[in-house]
């Protein structure tokens, strides 16, 4: 894992928007896909996510690549994981796993994260990684768009 500077944002965005668009229109529309990258992953968003909400971004880097990113930030007793991807090439070879062992590393008791109740493969994972259930919650996110997600939470 490397650190995300501010330097490296604007190539965490380009990579985010890649992954999304690569990654969610069999469960979103590109009009929502484009949406919550503005949203959320845009550089403005980023920085603000950085600046006031604590946020910190790392790239998942092996052998000198950039294989994908997360984002952590930490709350009131727990750590929470915002984002975990991987570029398409990397997926289900173990680099998420490894990406989670480092996260529990990194100092919290819990770890929360929500996850989208139809991406099958991201639940999936986060059950064998130890998550557990904790709740569902369906967000307004503006646009005319929701977020329709189970809340997840791991204890150590």
């Amino acid at each position: 894992m490397r650190l995300v500077k501010v330097a490296d944002i604007n190539l965490l965005t380009k990579i985010a928007s890649d992954i999304w668009h690569e990654y969610w229109p069999c469960l979103l529309s590109d009009e929502q896909i484009d949406y919550m990258l503005a949203v959320f992953q845009s550089e403005k968003a980023v920085n603000e996510q950085i600046k006031q909400e604590n946020y910190t971004y790392y790239f998942l880097v092996h052998n000198g690549n950039i294989i994908g990113y997360l984002g952590v930030a930490p709350k009131e007793g727990y750590l929470f994981l915002s984002k975990l991807y991987l570029l398409k090439e990397w997926r289900h070879k173990g680099f998420g796993k490894s990406a989670f062992d480092k996260i529990k590393n990194f100092g919290f008791n819990k770890i929360r994260l929500t996850v989208n109740k139809y991406n099958t493969n991201a639940y999936e994972a986060y059950l064998k990684y130890g998550f557990k259930v904790i709740d569902s919650v369906v967000t307004d996110i503006g646009g005319g768009f929701v977020m329709d997600d189970y809340i997840m939470e791991y204890c150590q």
